[in-house]
């Protein structure tokens, strides 16, 4: 019995962790979701708002990067490289080429929040990169 409540404690701390990368309208929505296609759009509004926050940071970035085209490029590349890293992670943590099949009705949810959670870790390396554009420390421009 000792096992199954270090276990269970192990699964909620997981879950709380889980929980606490997503957004208040995440929350708010998969409160009232009661069937797997309304999570699965919750988990697909999560990621929307994830990659328009990460979209209007990229942009500062590139305005403050603009007076010098050599900052620009290498930012856009890194951006490039990025969007293939996400998704070929995305790739690795479910490979089954079958995948709604071996991974059933809660993968869109997963793969959704799985993408907002690499899209948030994003968007805060991009505050850095303008942090750092804006006059931070180490400023290249």
């Amino acid at each position: 019995m000792k096992y199954l409540v270090i276990i269970f404690a192990g699964t909620l701390a997981t879950a709380g962790a889980a929980s606490a990368q997503t957004s208040k309208e995440y929350s708010a929505c998969s409160a009232k979701a009661n069937t797997q296609i309304a999570m699965n759009a919750c988990a697909s509004a999560e990621a929307t708002r994830e990659d328009k926050e990460l979209n209007s940071v990229y942009a500062e970035v590139l305005v403050k990067a603009a007076g010098k085209p050599e900052y620009a490029e290498k930012v856009k590349a890194a951006e490039r490289a990025w969007v293939a890293y996400r998704d070929a992670y995305i790739e690795a943590m479910y490979p089954a080429k079958d995948k709604q099949t071996e991974y059933g009705s809660m993968y869109p949810l997963d793969v959704d929040l799985l993408r907002a959670k690499l899209t948030q870790r994003q968007t805060l390396a991009l505050r850095e990169l303008l942090k750092q554009y804006s006059g931070g420390e180490n400023n290249p421009t």
